[in-house]
């Protein structure tokens, strides 16, 4: 009897600048691991935030999401806590929570979001494709996206002070 021993997974390896780019309508997405790479697992992207970005509130009602802050300075909203955090500071986003994001400094900032369990990343590729060259989407479109994905937008009492005292650019109205 010969033993043989399992096959090893593949390997998946993203370099330093690969991964496909896009603009959410706030800020961008770089996407380094999908859900094909991980089995399902996670999939991670990562986020651009210029200057007075604002990812407005929302929630997820299929995935929790892990933050990891590489350059600048990113506020997060969830629920009723606030904190801004610099690069090596990490947060965690549980789903079915109202949360938002935001560059709270005066340069560019940057953050790696780890997705678990994956499928989200190809919301944000759809809504890259949308957001590219073209007409821009019609008034139903993105909701439509949101709820394909499980997305819900919220308005809070807290979100006109928080744009304020960050002089932030909302991309849209949701």
């Amino acid at each position: 009897m010969t033993m043989t021993e399992p096959l090893a997974p593949p390997l998946t390896i993203v370099r330093p600048g690969e991964g496909g780019e896009g603009y959410l309508g706030s800020i961008g997405v770089a996407f380094k691991l999908w859900g094909a790479d991980t089995n399902g697992a996670v999939s991670v992207v990562e986020h651009p935030f210029p200057v007075g970005a604002l990812v407005p509130p929302h929630l997820h009602t299929r995935e929790d999401e892990y933050s990891i802050v590489t350059e600048g300075e990113i506020g997060f909203r969830s629920g009723d806590r606030e904190v801004v955090l610099g690069a090596g500071g990490y947060i965690t986003k549980p789903r079915g929570e109202l949360h938002a994001m935001w560059n709270a400094g005066p340069v560019p900032a940057r953050m790696i979001e780890i997705i678990s369990p994956a499928g989200f990343e190809h919301c944000f590729r759809e809504m890259a494709e949308m957001l590219a060259d073209g007409p821009p989407p019609t008034e139903d479109a993105i909701p439509a996206l949101a709820a394909k994905y499980g997305l819900q937008f919220g308005q809070p009492d807290w979100l006109p002070d928080v744009i304020t005292r960050y002089g932030l650019t909302p991309p849209f109205s949701a």
